[in-house]
């Protein structure tokens, strides 16, 4: 019970922080804003499938998945703070 409480608060606390970024990057298109809501967004991907493996999908495991989301959205970020210039 506690623990689906975590991974539920984990995911809407991700997805709130995607929105406050994404919202914040359309008034001032900054870069940086720009690839830190898409690795949000990715984060939040993350987590729901967290949820989704450890509460509703209980017979599948989706661990290889969340993997490769959770790498991909860090990526993302990385790529935005080296690569790209204001």
């Amino acid at each position: 019970m506690m623990a689906s409480l975590i991974y539920s608060l984990c995911a809407l606390l991700s997805l709130g922080i995607a929105v406050l970024l994404w919202a914040h990057y359309l008034r001032t298109r900054s870069r940086l804003l720009y690839w830190s809501a898409l690795c949000f967004t990715g984060l939040t991907a993350n987590n729901v499938m967290l949820v989704l493996d450890k509460l509703v999908l209980v017979g599948h495991d989706l661990a290889l998945a969340r993997q490769w989301t959770a790498l991909a959205s860090l990526a993302l970020l990385l790529y935005g703070l080296v690569y790209e210039d204001e």
